[in-house]
């Protein structure tokens, strides 16, 4: 997304696109491997020097409630964020640490909850050898 695309993004969920919010917003639709807070902080402190930990963990917080980016817990506790908000599962390779989407259409509709519930969410992950790691 172009930066005039995310202001305008994050204005229909009622965001204001501060210069440090659509940066971290930046960071996670160019880089779509579901950052920790750490990760984001670090990597962005060199461009933005007044950037907190603390500005970066409530931007994250705000963008879930929003329903802009979603958390992933994959293993330990550990929260990252992804940009995809669309219905998708993760799978996290156990030797390299890598984490990817994995895209399962029809994954809603083949749960039956014989109409007693609505779901909102399915967290589905997945972990073993990326295949950049089976062939090493």
């Amino acid at each position: 997304m172009t930066n005039t695309e995310i202001v305008n993004f994050l204005r229909e969920a009622s965001i204001k696109a501060s210069t440090q919010r659509l940066a971290i917003y930046s960071y996670l639709d160019k880089y779509r491997n579901h950052p920790t807070v750490d990760t984001i902080y670090n990597d962005l402190i060199g461009d933005y020097p007044m950037l907190s930990k603390t500005t970066v963990y409530n931007t994250l917080k705000l963008f879930i409630e929003k329903g802009v980016v979603q958390g992933v817990i994959i293993e330990d506790g550990e929260m990252r964020y992804d940009a995809n908000i669309t219905l998708h599962a993760h799978f996290k390779c156990k030797k390299c640490g890598s984490i990817h989407d994995i895209f399962m259409s029809g994954l809603q509709e083949r749960c039956n909850f014989e109409g007693k519930f609505k779901v909102d969410e399915i967290h589905l992950n997945y972990r073993g050898l990326c295949d950049k790691c089976c062939g090493e």
